[in-house]
């Protein structure tokens, strides 16, 4: 489904070159969680920007069923974007004033479904993240973690095949972080969706199918499930 080939990122920043992301090669496949785990700083978020193309490689090949990220217009990404990916973000990305409901229903009323199918398949996952008595409140009355659980669900209407997730239990105590990863793993197997998650906490990454480390924008050693337990 996703395939990294030698992928690139540098840039500069303090007087010096930063290799964001320094030959990354990488294989998700339908039906996978795969997390990357590793400290700030070491090309996480970056990684996950560039295969949903909102950065641009240097160098290397990002391809999704085959197709070079690189070769898409503006439009294809943006339908890139919208069809096929749910980008969970790290700082949640909700519209403040709007009902948790709306907020989790915009991007299929953004991609042209009628506003009750939107908020029934909105309504849907928010129940399944424990959230079906939090539906007309607004991101200001609702904790953080709640706030982290809103943006899962908005990534996951419209049951995209590619799932990019960026820190998703970082507002989680540890036994919803749990919770969250086993969900996504299980929506990965149940849907054969891929899931690529990255975290600095190695306990939500042991949960993941395969996991590997990221230090300094370079992939250094695959970590086993079981040995991570």
């Amino acid at each position: 489904m996703l395939e990294l080939e030698q992928v690139v990122l540098h840039y500069r920043g303090a007087g010096e070159e930063i290799r964001a992301v320094d030959g990354i090669s990488l294989a998700l496949a339908p039906g996978e969680l795969i997390a990357l785990h590793g400290p700030s700083g070491s090309g996480k978020t970056t990684l996950l920007k560039l295969v949903a193309t909102l950065l641009r490689p240097d160098a290397g090949a990002i391809r999704f069923r085959g197709r070079d990220l690189s070769t898409f217009s503006e439009d294809e990404a943006s339908d890139y974007l919208r069809r096929d990916v749910g980008f969970v973000y790290q700082h949640f990305q909700l519209m403040p004033r709007v009902s948790v409901l709306e907020n989790a229903a915009i991007k299929l009323l953004l991609g042209g479904a009628g506003r009750r199918e939107a908020q029934e398949q909105a309504a849907r996952w928010l129940e399944r993240l424990g959230l079906s008595e939090r539906l007309d409140r607004t991101p200001e009355q609702i904790s953080g973690g709640e706030r982290q659980r809103v943006a899962i669900a908005r990534a996951l209407t419209g049951d995209p095949p590619l799932i990019l997730a960026d820190e998703p239990t970082g507002n989680l105590d540890s036994a919803r972080s749990r919770e969250i990863v086993a969900l996504l793993r299980e929506i990965a197997h149940e849907r054969d969706a891929g899931v690529l998650l990255v975290t600095h906490d190695t306990e939500a990454a042991a949960l993941a199918d395969h996991s590997f480390t990221l230090r300094d924008g370079g992939l250094h050693r695959e970590v086993s499930l079981d040995a991570a337990i």
